[in-house]
């Protein structure tokens, strides 16, 4: 288990599986994983210093690429793992913290940071596959953990995860969930979102938010004319698809769809 850029609630989904870890750890033998432990297999240290010597069967990813020094460490983590796979929204879609690459870095660090000129940081928050070959992507802040088990599983067999790559709006159908849209004019990013969250929100009366990212090919032509006839603007619907998932690149259209839903100009 390897963290980026990230509050680590990811690998915590994964200590959380309690019970159903019990099975799982007679079959594997756990080498890095420092949110649970500071005890490292074996030549555990890599060339240059960077952890892990490997090789892995595989490694689990959380977090974003924000330095140079995590671009080095993803390379290197790539290259001793026999299959890689990315886990959660920093992972896989830059976080939150990729609001970073639609404003100015420079400018952010210097009103934080007393002394701006010793953080070493990129202008921009990217995805993991946007520097090496990802073998699976697991959307989600934070993941569910049943489908992380689902993929740690489908990897000790030998098969691809079977992870469903529908949108929320069928789990609202099978929960039962009456459509907050079309009861109630609810503003909702269902249509568009990757299944996994169980349609909690609409479960409880509000919009989904996306925190699960793209589904697959999103329409989002359709989407955005539908957020505009319940009432959000332009601005509006820039900020709602820019939070958990704001690298995606699925959502990079959105700003020049949008254009026209209202008078505000994003910022």
């Amino acid at each position: 288990m390897w963290k980026f850029a990230s509050c680590d609630g990811c690998q915590l989904t994964l200590l959380d599986c309690e019970d159903e870890l019990l099975p799982l750890a007679g079959r594997v033998s756990i080498s890095h994983f420092l949110e649970m432990s500071s005890a490292e297999g074996t030549g555990s240290r890599g060339p240059a210093g960077l952890e892990g010597a490997g090789p892995y069967d595989l490694s689990l990813v959380e977090g974003s690429i924000t330095t140079d020094e995590d671009a080095r460490r993803i390379r290197h983590i790539r290259g001793i793992s026999r299959r890689l796979v990315t886990i959660g929204a920093c992972a896989t879609a830059g976080g939150v913290q990729a609001l970073r690459n639609f404003a100015d870095v420079a400018e952010f660090r210097s009103a934080v940071y007393a002394r701006p000129e010793f953080v070493a940081t990129l202008g921009t928050s990217t995805p993991i596959s946007a520097h090496v070959p990802v073998d699976f992507e697991l959307r989600g802040c934070p993941i569910n953990r049943l489908q992380l088990l689902e993929v740690i599983t489908a990897y000790l067999v030998g098969r691809r995860p079977n992870v469903p790559a529908h949108s929320v709006c069928y789990e609202c159908k099978i929960r039962g969930t009456t459509c907050v849209t079309v009861a109630h004019g609810t503003p909702c990013l269902g249509p568009v979102t990757h299944a996994g969250c169980g349609a909690i929100c609409p479960t409880y009366g509000r919009g989904c938010y996306g925190c699960f990212g793209p589904v697959a090919d999103p329409n989002l032509e359709s989407m955005i004319r539908q957020l505009g006839r319940d009432g959000m603007s332009e601005l509006d619907v820039v900020r709602v698809f820019r939070t958990f998932n704001a690298a995606a690149p699925e959502y990079g259209p959105v700003p020049e769809i949008a254009e026209g839903l209202g008078t505000e100009e994003p910022q």
